[in-house]
């Protein structure tokens, strides 16, 4: 038995309960009712600001640990954070720099460069240049 699909819904049984246009959803009296139900003015307050989310302090898990750590905390303390890790930042970059020059002078690929590299952020660690 075959199914055909006519304007009006499916032959086969199955209708549709839809009688009206798609253009319109609410029509007559009940878009009076709706219309007079929704308020004309709409009053708006000052816009509350969110408070920011504080994040906890990420505390340096190398603080206090290692021969230099105090030596370098210290210092921290003398020339302030920021150009602490100016100075930091510098050093490591000088450091990368000499091991880069070290593994072109012995043929090592970037690979094992790269191995150095973590290596000396290693043995930072341990030192307490990290700190």
């Amino acid at each position: 038995m075959a199914t055909s699909i006519s304007a009006t819904g499916f032959q086969g049984g199955l209708g549709t309960c839809f009688h009206g246009s798609w253009g319109t959803s609410v029509v007559g009296e009940d878009y009076a009712m709706l219309a007079k139900s929704v308020p004309n003015h709409v009053r708006v307050g000052k816009p509350v600001r969110a408070q920011p989310i504080m994040k906890p302090m990420m505390k340096n898990i190398n603080e206090g640990k290692g021969l230099f750590a105090p030596i370098v905390v210290v210092t921290r303390q003398i020339i302030g954070k920021k150009r602490f890790n100016q100075l930091r930042g510098k050093a490591i970059a000088l450091h990368s720099q000499v091991i880069t020059e070290f593994c072109k002078s012995i043929g090592a690929d970037a690979k094992q460069r790269q191995g150095l590299i973590r290596l000396a952020k290693k043995n930072g660690e341990r030192l307490g240049f990290l700190a």
